[in-house]
């Protein structure tokens, strides 16, 4: 169940808060999520091997290829691979998984690097998680903003990893008051009508993870560019719990100047 700081009511709001977050520890506590990565391994034209992953491994201008050992057998999709293994040309931000017994083996490409990263459910990260704490959910943090849309462009994000830099794109900007103090906030595309928030506020790195939370945020239809923003279903990325997630980390324009007391806290494992 979720960490707060105080009791949530029964009302409707609460509630369907509630289950949100419930739904977001249960996919963390599944056996092979993100919690159950062991390495992050930038792939090369020279061949590399790795102490939790099978095979070697190289990456050119034909894609990602793994050379397995006598004995080594790899189920992709279903079928049981022996010898070599062509993934191919991967693209930005996709990823393909493979089983070797009871690990996953995900091979993916971030900022334009192929990377292979196995997700092993024994995982002390995984099996000793405690949670994440969250602030009472409170209908105060659901905002109105105003959608200000612009032409497509792409935006240099940094990341956890300082190794990989993310190129994204944006659909356009977000602005919006809390207590008088007027933002405005540029978004990541996900889809035609979706995109994420990345920022920073002034409780990163005290109550809340210091590099960035991320909210999802349903982008309008038609003529009206209402949106809204509901805070209290901030969320932490990956790496907030992992040193192996080059996660995307929010541009300078977002570092909002007040406090956002919402959404999810310092994991608890980052704090003990």
């Amino acid at each position: 169940m979720t960490i707060t700081d105080t009791r949530t009511t029964g009302s409707d709001f609460a509630q369907e808060w509630q289950r949100w977050h419930d739904g977001v520890e249960a996919q963390r506590r599944a056996p092979h999520s993100f919690l159950a990565y062991t390495s992050f391994n930038l792939l090369r034209e020279e061949p590399l091997q790795f102490d939790d992953v099978p095979g070697t491994w190289t990456t050119g201008p034909e894609g990602v290829i793994v050379q397995l050992d006598a004995g080594q057998v790899l189920d992709v999709d279903g079928v049981a691979v022996r010898g070599v293994h062509e993934w191919g040309v991967i693209g930005e931000r996709t990823f393909h998984r493979a089983r070797f017994k009871d690990a996953v083996i995900e091979v993916s490409k971030r900022g334009g690097r192929d990377i292979v990263r196995p997700l092993h459910p024994e995982h002390a990260l995984r099996t000793a998680y405690a949670g994440t704490p969250t602030f009472a959910p409170d209908e105060r943090w659901v905002i109105e903003g105003v959608f200000e849309p612009e032409p497509e462009r792409e935006i240099d994000i940094a990341a956890a990893i300082p190794a990989i830099e993310h190129v994204h794109t944006t659909p356009g900007r977000v602005r919006f008051s809390v207590d008088g103090v007027e933002v405005a906030v540029t978004l990541i595309a996900r889809s035609a009508d979706a995109a994420v928030l990345l920022f920073r506020d002034s409780t990163s790195g005290v109550s809340t993870y210091g590099a960035s939370r991320t909210l999802a945020v349903t982008l309008p239809r038609g003529t009206d560019r209402r949106v809204t923003l509901d805070f209290n279903r901030a969320s932490n990325l990956q790496c907030a719990y992992t040193d192996f997630s080059p996660c995307p980390l929010a541009p300078v324009e977002n570092w909002l100047p007040f406090a956002v007391e919402a959404g999810e806290k310092t994991p608890l494992s980052r704090t003990s």
